[in-house]
Formats: C-alpha cells, sequence, structure tokens
C-alpha cells in the first residue's frame, strides 16, 4: 500500500527561491512530498506567486495584525494544521518562531541557515563570515529550538570563500548549496531517516539513518 503523501507548510517571507527549489524537486521526483500550503507573513512577496504558479494554496498571514508573536504564531499553526501538514519549512522566514509552533511540530520544523553553524547565527551571516575573513562557509539544514539557529544540526554544505567575493556573491553561491541540500534533507525526514537524540550531558543531536 502506497503512503500517505508528506505534506509540507513553507513558512516564507521574499523572493522564494527554497520554495522553488523544494517545488522543482517534488516536480523531478527527486523528493517524495507535497506542498501542502504556502504561508507568509509579507502580503508582496514573491514566494505567494511560485505558489501559485505551482497551484498550492498562498496565504497571507500578516504579523502586523496580531498583538503577540505568540498570537501570530496560533494564526500560522492553525493553517498548518488545517492544511494537515506534517513538516514546518522556514525557507526565509523572518520571524523567529515561539514555542506556539515548536509545540505543535516538534522536531519538525526545519530551517536553512547560510553558514556552517555553530557559526554566525542570526542575520547577515554571509558578512560576518566575510568579515571575519573565513576560508570557508556554507549553509546548514537544521531542526528549530528556542534559540537563535542553535537546533539539531542535520546536514551541511560548504563554500570556498574567495578573495573576490563579496556579500553579494558569496550569498549567491551559498544559495545554490541551500537549494541542493534542503530538498535533500527533506527526502530523508519524508524518509524517517532523520532522529533526534539526547546524549547524557551533551545537546541534541540529529542523526541520519543510512537508507535501506
Amino acid at each position: 500500500m502506497k503512503r500517505p503523501p508528506f505534506v509540507l507548510g513553507v513558512l516564507v517571507s521574499g523572493s522564494g527561491t527554497n520554495l522553488q527549489a523544494i517545488l522543482d524537486a517534488i516536480a523531478a521526483g527527486t523528493l517524495d512530498a507535497k506542498v501542502g500550503v504556502v504561508i507568509s507573513n509579507v502580503a508582496t512577496a514573491k514566494a505567494l506567486d511560485r505558489a501559485k504558479a505551482a497551484r498550492v494554496p498562498a496565504i497571507v498571514v500578516d504579523h502586523k495584525a496580531f498583538a503577540s508573536r505568540a498570537a501570530f504564531d496560533a494564526a500560522v499553526v492553525e493553517v498548518l494544521q488545517a492544511h494537515r501538514v506534517d513538516c514546518v519549512v522556514l525557507a526565509g522566514f523572518m520571524r523567529l518562531v515561539t514555542s506556539t509552533v515548536l509545540d505543535a511540530y516538534p522536531n519538525r520544523v526545519v530551517n536553512v541557515h547560510p553558514a556552517l553553524l555553530p557559526s554566525f547565527p542570526g542575520v547577515h551571516a554571509q558578512r560576518q563570515a566575510l568579515e571575519y575573513g573565513v576560508a570557508i562557509s556554507g549553509c546548514t539544514v537544521h531542526f528549530v529550538d528556542a534559540g537563535t539557529d542553535t537546533g539539531p544540526i542535520i546536514a551541511q554544505a560548504a563554500v570556498p570563500v574567495l578573495d573576490s567575493d563579496d556579500e553579494a556573491s558569496l550569498t549567491a553561491r551559498i544559495l545554490q548549496k541551500e537549494h541542493e541540500l534542503l530538498p535533500m534533507v527533506l527526502q530523508w525526514i519524508a524518509e524517517g531517516r532523520v532522529v533526534v537524540e539526547q546524549p547524557e550531558g551533551r545537546r541534541p543531536r540529529a542523526r541520519v539513518r543510512p537508507s535501506s
């Protein structure tokens, strides 16, 4: 019997290139999932147009309309649950999520960050890397926890920092890796291969089981 589709809810705030990478991977058959809904806190986000072009429900939940971050997150969770979402993907979503979302989807909220965590968390990670003078940067896909980019790391991809790089060029090359890494990790999660372990006396860590 064919298993029911693994349903993704994608949260966006901007252009949606990582959303597009997910949609393209699904269309190509390399990601066995479906995008059940795309939610944006920005009504003008281009990502909404990408969702509509793919005939995916595209919904605006304006954070400015809510008195608190938790109230906004509760509205987001209501939409996610209405679309039977199994896993939440933060794809350029420029809001910190609260326990309201994390408790509704424990170890099922995934973020892609443009740096090799734990180095350079937060905003402007590429600029931080250039200012620090690192030779290698990259991107990280991780589960989200209550901290800022501190959740268990699932996978990373390295990108060399060139002498000629500025913030724009480094950002563009890291983004290409994000487009490869994020759909691959989501496929692992859809296959049930990613587990979070709690080693005694250490931080939680994500482990990827070999494919059967």
